[in-house]
């Protein structure tokens, strides 16, 4: 079983940390928190996202996580001097050094650059450097023969790796007749890519493994073979997914693998969900109970349970204090006795010779002297087992009396924490009977609405009930079409540039005239027709088989570009555009078509070109929802301004008055 990612597996996952749908770049850095000996957590708010866990444990793996462990309550000197440096810092690059398992993540805070450096090898390291490349803390100071990774020494990378991306056949020659073993360990060592991704190279390249390096006479078909398994990276087309033998996730890859196909493969969206699943398989039910708990205790139980503990911390401090003081006047001759010894040895003798005296002697009051401070002159007794401070220059009444003092004011303490706690009952209580007022009233609070697979799309519900999921970029566009469209689907698109690829899912149904007409609404309002101010725009509609990816000779097609053979079905229509939540049925934020929307919505906001960009009219439409709704906390849940924006033509709008 996979134990900590390759360098294969960094090189994916920095690669997918690039990409328009899971970039890191100009996410903001909120709290940090050490999670374990070598693990950090970091809160990142991403654009259009939201707030996701990114999850770094040296030497072993970084992805986003859904299973954060929890933090603890006082945070380490590592992660408060991350804080110091790098919260609400925006992250500007990440990369791979030399296909080696070292990431480097570049923040910028208030004009100050720093770099986190994280190191998956070995035991690894977390390292903060300024922009110098001098260390301003490393989460683990240690010294190496040749390397120092300590405050204010400068980090230096290690000798850079052989990259199987660009590897060269004048390379591999070179490194087949230097090595003196077999062709599958001269693989995976020299190009830094293990066992299993050499073995792979191996089959494709339908060479022995076994054989010895120097003995391969094909180097041509072992490069052809090389860039075959690792295209997926290079054209950033990952397939992520677990590798499950006999009920047991054996492996995690970005991309699929000749050698797994008899095997049990479990797919995933994106690579840093599919390492999640994988390296939290045994932790996940320990965590989630953890979250959940502490998301069923709100802050008010919170603070009840806190003032709970306080007030028998104070009862029980109260308590011993009193003791003490009862406890001196019990033994008051012998306290007495041993004052007045220590005081007549302190005109005559130093402390150590008076402690040097007492540890010799043999009198029964000395033995009741556990030890001597002598910076403060305070004795430590021993009386009936319970150890007790007097200050030899007080007498015993006077002693008695500061642990009687100390008990008042715990008392006092104690009974302002019963005030605190009162007070924290009634606000509970005044809660209660408000979110009863609430349900009564018809007011739903928060809603947990479940992600659906074209959540990551735009889509929208036509009026006919069918679903339309259309591309937010080349990325998604390309995803579209290779990984959704079916070929009972209609696919939609326009001449003119920035427009999505739009396809309706049929399930095999016919698609009524509404439909197509509303697709064809959709697909315009998102292109660039909507940017541009017009208001009207031409598309046309295909199906299925008609879209290819394969260009005509002599021609090269862009990533996210497609060829489109046949005759075509044009529709000229207008804009139009819609946003509403839907109650009924579904509990969800929809958009579309105003035709669409008004069909499931029981509150709908029309928008239409205008002057704010997508981030200020999708606070004013949430105002507007909070104020038809009537109930914030609902609202928020469900239609937010980063969900709102999300659900927006691209460019600027604005509110339709009617």
């Amino acid at each position: 079983m996979k134990s900590e990612m390759t360098s294969v597996d960094v090189a994916a996952i920095v690669s997918e940390f690039n990409t328009d749908t899971m970039t890191l770049i100009d996410a903001k850095i909120g709290k940090i928190y050490q999670t374990g000996e070598d693990e950090i957590r970091l809160t990142l708010n991403i654009y259009q996202q939201g707030r996701h866990h990114l999850v770094i444990r040296a030497g072993k793996r970084i992805h986003f996580t859904q299973y954060p462990r929890p933090a603890p309550k006082l945070p380490g000197p590592f992660p408060m001097l991350l804080r110091k440096h790098i919260i609400s810092g925006r992250i500007t690059q990440i990369s791979q050094y030399d296909f080696d398992r070292i990431i480097e993540i570049t923040i910028i805070r208030a004009g100050i650059i720093t770099k986190l450096i994280i190191e998956l090898f070995s035991r690894g390291n977390i390292i903060l450097t300024d922009s110098q490349s001098r260390i301003l803390q490393p989460l683990k100071p240690v010294s190496f023969k040749d390397r120092k990774l300590r405050r204010g020494e400068i980090y230096e990378l290690p000798p850079p790796q052989i990259s199987p991306l660009d590897i060269s056949t004048g390379s591999l020659t070179s490194i087949f007749n230097e090595s003196q073993s077999d062709i599958v360990r001269t693989i995976a060592t020299r190009l830094n890519i293990g066992g299993v991704l050499a073995e792979e190279v191996c089959l494709r390249a339908g060479i022995d493994k076994h054989a010895t390096a120097n003995e391969v006479s094909d180097l041509d078909g072992l490069q052809v073979a090389i860039n075959e398994v690792f295209n997926p990276i290079k054209k950033g087309e990952l397939e992520p997914q677990i590798v499950i033998k006999e009920g047991k996730n054996i492996d995690v890859i970005p991309f699929g693998l000749r050698q797994y196909q008899n095997l049990e493969i479990l797919q995933f969206k994106s690579f840093s969900q599919a390492l999640d699943e994988y390296f939290n398989e045994g932790v996940k039910p320990a965590a989630l109970q953890e979250i959940a708990i502490e998301k069923k205790e709100g802050m008010l139980e919170r603070r009840l349970r806190q003032q709970h503990d306080a007030i028998e911390k104070f009862t029980k401090q109260q308590a011993q204090l009193k003791a003490k003081g009862e406890l001196l006047y019990a033994h008051y001759q012998t306290v007495e006795e041993i004052l007045k010894i220590i005081n007549d040895a302190r005109q005559h003798f130093s402390w150590d010779e008076i402690k040097h005296r007492l540890k010799n002697a043999d009198n029964p009051q000395a033995k009741l002297i556990g030890s001597i401070d002598p910076s403060t002159g305070t004795l430590s007794l021993v009386l009936d087992e319970v150890h007790i401070d007097v200050n030899i220059n007080l007498s015993v009444p006077r002693n008695s009396q500061v642990y009687y003092d100390k008990a008042k004011k715990t008392a006092k303490k104690r009974s302002g924490a019963l005030s605190a706690l009162t007070m924290t009952q009634d606000l509970i209580k005044k809660r209660d009977k408000n979110h009863d007022k609430d349900r009564l009233s018809g007011k739903r609070g928060k809603v947990k609405v479940k992600p659906r697979w074209y959540d990551r799309f735009r889509w929208f519900e036509s009026s006919d009930g069918f679903l339309v999921v259309g591309g937010r970029d080349v990325s998604t566009n390309e995803d579209v079409i290779r990984k959704y469209m079916e070929k009972r689907d209609v696919f939609f698109h326009t001449e003119s540039p920035g427009s999505p690829a739009v396809v309706i899912k049929t399930q095999g149904k016919e698609v009524p005239q509404t439909t197509l007409q509303e697709s064809a609404q959709f697909v315009i309002s998102n292109s660039s027709v909507w940017k541009s101010g017009r208001i009207e725009g031409d598309c046309y509609w295909v199906t299925p088989d008609q879209v290819s990816k394969t260009p005509e000779p002599g021609e090269f097609l862009p990533r996210g570009s497609f060829v489109i053979r046949g005759k075509r079905n044009f529709m000229k229509t207008t804009v139009d555009a819609a946003v509403g939540i839907q109650t009924k049925g579904n509990t969800r934020l929809v958009g579309g078509p105003t035709s669409a929307v008004r069909k499931l919505a029981e509150y709908m906001i029309e928008v239409e070109q205008g002057e704010f960009n997508q981030s200020d009219i999708a606070k004013k439409i949430y105002k507007l929802f909070v104020d038809k709704v009537g109930d914030r906390q609902f609202v928020k849940s469900i239609a937010s301004p980063d969900k709102i924006a999300m659900m927006l033509p691209p460019g600027n709008s604005r509110i339709k008055k009617k």
